[in-house]
C-alpha cells in the first residue's frame, strides 16, 4: 500500500499548484471496481480513480466489503486530495470495491450526490456508481416519489437504488437488472453486493465500460487506461445490453438485459473528445482515431499556411494527423499553462473568459509573420476560439485559420456529456461562414459527418443503422426522451434542500 500512498501524496502536492483545467464540454462521470484482490482494494481503486479523473473532477468516493460491513467514504474535490496516505485508504476495509469520479450533469453539486450510493436492502447492502444520464428520470422520480419512495439525492443514479429495493427478484443481481430494465438513456454502472461486484451496460452502448483482471480478481472501468496505471490486463469491451457478474469466488457470469440485441449506437464523443489518448475503444487506439481525424479534416479542408498548430491538449492528436496529410510544419503557437486554475466554475461568463488568457498563451516566436492552421477537436459556444484567435494575432501571425475535428455540434445532449441548451450551441443558429466571422478566423472549416465516418473506419453513415451515437451532430437519438415529452409531469425543483458549503 505504500507505493500506492506516495503516489497519490505526490499527485495531491502537484495537483495544488498544477489543477486540471476545463474543456470546452464538460465531462461525464468515471467508475472503477475490483473484487478479489490479494490486498487491500482501497488503494488500487484510488488509483483507478486517478487515471479516470479526466472524466470528472468535482467529487470522487469508494465503497468497499469486508467480512459483513461496507465502508464509504467520499469527499468534494479531486482524488488524490484525499484518498492518499495509509491512513485513509486503511479505513477502507476488504478486498473488493467500488469507486466513482464525478462531474455533475443531473442533479445539484454537494457531498449528498457523490457517489458511490449507498442503501440497505432485503437481500443485503448495495453499493452502486454510474456514468451516464437518464432521460426518463424526472418522470421515474415523481412516479415513485407519489408511491411513497423517500429520494435523498438529486441525482438520477438514485434511480437504481430505489429501483433495485423495489424489485421483487430472487437475488441481488435479478434486482439489479429489473432495475435497469425500467430506466431510458445511457448508464455503465459498477454495483457492489456482498456477493459479487456487477457491471452494467445500457442496451445501446453509449457509455463505455471495459472489463479486465488483475491477477485473480475482475476489474471493471469506464475507460482501459485505469487497467496501465494498476497493471491489469484489459480483457474485452463490456457488450451494450449486458450484465458481468464477479463472483467473490472468482467467477464470471454473463447476462443479458433485453433478448432482443438492438442496434449498438456508442457515444462518438469517447472517440472524438471524452476517452484519454492512450485508451483502448472497440479493440482501437484512441489516439490514432484522432490523428485520423486529423488527416481527413486536411484532405476535406486543405489551406495554405506555414504551421499547424494543436489547441493544447486536446486538439493535439488531431493537429498531428492534419500536419502529416497536408505536409505543413507541425508547431506549437499556443503554450498551455498549468498554473491558471479551474475557469469553468467562475460564475461569471467575464471571468471565464479572461481566464482563457492565463490558461495559453502566444508562442511569438513561432507564429510571427506566419499564417498559422489551430486545429481542435470541437467548437462550442466559440467564445474560447474567438479569444485564442484575437491572441494568436496579437502576436504577430499573418494569417488564422482555424480547423475543427468534427462536424459543427448543433443540438444538446442528454445522455452524460454537459452541453450548453441550443440557444448556447454556436453551430445551432449560424452558418459556418456567419460563425468565422464571429470568432474572427481568416477561414473555419469542420470535419464532415462522411469524412467523421471514414476516419473512423465505418464508411458512410447509415440512416437506418448508424454505428454510433452522434445526435450532437445530427438530432437522432437513440432513445426515448421521455422527461422532455412529459413536460405536464416534469418536476420543476428536485429537491428543496441546499446543502450550505
Amino acid at each position: 500500500m505504500q507505493h500506492v500512498s506516495n503516489f497519490l501524496r505526490r499527485e495531491r502536492n502537484r495537483q495544488r499548484t498544477q489543477p486540471l483545467l476545463p474543456r470546452a464540454l464538460n465531462e461525464e462521470c468515471g467508475v472503477f471496481g475490483i473484487i478479489g484482490h490479494d490486498g487491500d482494494a482501497a488503494p488500487i481503486i484510488a488509483l483507478g480513480l486517478h487515471a479516470l479523473q479526466h472524466r470528472g473532477q468535482e467529487a470522487a468516493g469508494i465503497t468497499t466489503y469486508h467480512e459483513g460491513q461496507f465502508y464509504s467514504d467520499k469527499h468534494l474535490g479531486l482524488v488524490a486530495e484525499h484518498f492518499h496516505g495509509e491512513e485513509v485508504l486503511s479505513k477502507l476495509k476488504g478486498n473488493a470495491g467500488i469507486g466513482h469520479t464525478r462531474y455533475s450533469t443531473t442533479g445539484t453539486g454537494g457531498l449528498r450526490n457523490v457517489q458511490p450510493l449507498y442503501a440497505d436492502l432485503d437481500r443485503g447492502g448495495i453499493a452502486i456508481a454510474h456514468n451516464g444520464n437518464l432521460t426518463n428520470a424526472r418522470t421515474l422520480r415523481q412516479q415513485l416519489i407519489s408511491k411513497g419512495s423517500i429520494f435523498h439525492t438529486t441525482s438520477d443514479s438514485e434511480l437504481f437504488v430505489q429501483l433495485t429495493a423495489l424489485s421483487r427478484g430472487l437475488t441481488m443481481s435479478d434486482k439489479v437488472i429489473d432495475a435497469a430494465r425500467a430506466v431510458e438513456g445511457a448508464y455503465a454502472l459498477t454495483v457492489l453486493t456482498r456477493d459479487a461486484l456487477i457491471g452494467v451496460r445500457d442496451p445501446v452502448g453509449i457509455r463505455p465500460l471495459v472489463l479486465g483482471k488483475l491477477g485473480d480478481a475482475h476489474v471493471l472501468a469506464s475507460e482501459s487506461c485505469a487497467f496501465d496505471l494498476i497493471g491489469a490486463e484489459f480483457i474485452r469491451d463490456v457488450e451494450p445490453g449486458e450484465v458481468v457478474i464477479c463472483g467473490r469466488d472468482g467467477s464470471l457470469t454473463s447476462r443479458r438485459l433485453t433478448a432482443e440485441v438492438k442496434n449498438p449506437r456508442p457515444c462518438i464523443f469517447e472517440l472524438i473528445y471524452f476517452a484519454r489518448p492512450n485508451s483502448f475503444v472497440d479493440g482501437e487506439s484512441v489516439y490514432e482515431i484522432r490523428k485520423r481525424l486529423g488527416r481527413v479534416l486536411a484532405e476535406e479542408s486543405p489551406v495554405e499556411a506555414d504551421i499547424v498548430s494543436p489547441i493544447p491538449d486536446s486538439g493535439v492528436p488531431s493537429a498531428i494527423g492534419f500536419a502529416q496529410a497536408s505536409g505543413i510544419d507541425y508547431e506549437m503557437a499556443l503554450i498551455r499553462s498549468h498554473y491558471s486554475g479551474r475557469t469553468f466554475i467562475q460564475p461569471d461568463q467575464k471571468i471565464r473568459e479572461m481566464g482563457v488568457a492565463r490558461k495559453h498563451s502566444a508562442n511569438m516566436g513561432v507564429v510571427k509573420g506566419k499564417r498559422v492552421v489551430l486545429v481542435d477537436d470541437s467548437l462550442v459556444r466559440g467564445t474560447t476560439s474567438k479569444k485564442i484567435i484575437e491572441m494568436i494575432r496579437d502576436a504577430g501571425a499573418k494569417e488564422v485559420h482555424l480547423r475543427i475535428a468534427c462536424p459543427p455540434i448543433t443540438h444538446p445532449d442528454f445522455y452524460g456529456i454537459d452541453t450548453p441548451s441550443k440557444e448556447e450551441l454556436m453551430a445551432a443558429s449560424h452558418t459556418v461562414e456567419e460563425m468565422r466571422d464571429i470568432i474572427g478566423a481568416d477561414s473555419l472549416s469542420f470535419l464532415s459527418l462522411e469524412g467523421l465516418y471514414k476516419a473512423l473506419g465505418k464508411g458512410p453513415r447509415d440512416n437506418l443503422r448508424p454505428a454510433f451515437t452522434d445526435h450532437c451532430f445530427t438530432g437522432d437519438y437513440p432513445t426515448p426522451l421521455s422527461d422532455m415529452a412529459n413536460t405536464a409531469e416534469k418536476i420543476e425543483q428536485l429537491s428543496f434542500l441546499r446543502e450550505a458549503r
